[in-house]
This record gives structure tokens, C-alpha cells and sequence, in this order.
């Protein structure tokens, strides 16, 4: 069993690193002359985005008939940050 243990960790972790290079550079945005991860700015405008579509849903009275509201709010979230993310950086 002791014999098997090196070969499947070294194994692991040069399956691990293949991802590595599969991108020459990562992704980031110049926010007033300084550089954030864009993903950063995606969550900030999934997070945005949401508490304008909650101002819209208690605007329109619709807001109490959200049974989960957290959950449903999370969703939306997570949702406005994926679709930031494919408009802005679809390469």
C-alpha cells in the first residue's frame, strides 16, 4: 500500500497543476490606476444589480411574496455575477 502512496501523489498534484498554463494572464480590471481581479468587480456589480431589482420588487409590492427571501436573493446575486462576467469578459 506504502508503494502505491508516492506514485498516486505525484500523480494528483501533476494533475493539479496542468491548469497552470491554461490561461497566459489572469484577468484584471484597472479600477482608478490600480489593478483588481475581475472577478471582484463582477461580484460588485452582481451585488448591485440585485439591490436595484429589490428596490423594483418593493417598489411594485412584490418584495413580501418572496417566500425564501434570502435564498431567492443569493440566487439573484450569483446570477447578475455570471452574466457580468460573460458580457464583459466572454474571451
Amino acid at each position: 500500500m506504502q508503494s502505491l502512496k508516492i506514485p498516486f501523489t505525484a500523480l494528483t498534484c501533476g494533475l493539479l497543476l496542468t491548469g497552470c498554463q491554461l490561461q497566459p494572464h489572469s484577468p484584471t480590471v484597472d479600477v482608478l490606476g490600480s489593478y483588481f481581479p475581475a472577478w471582484i468587480v463582477c461580484v460588485v456589480l452582481g451585488l448591485a444589480l440585485t439591490l436595484v431589482v429589490r428596490q423594483i420588487l418593493i417598489g411594485l409590492k412584490l418584495a413580501d411574496h418572496l417566500v425564501p427571501a434570502p435564498l431567492i436573493y443569493v440566487c439573484m446575486v450569483i446570477v447578475f455575477t455570471l452574466a457580468v462576467w460573460l458580457v464583459l469578459f466572454q474571451n
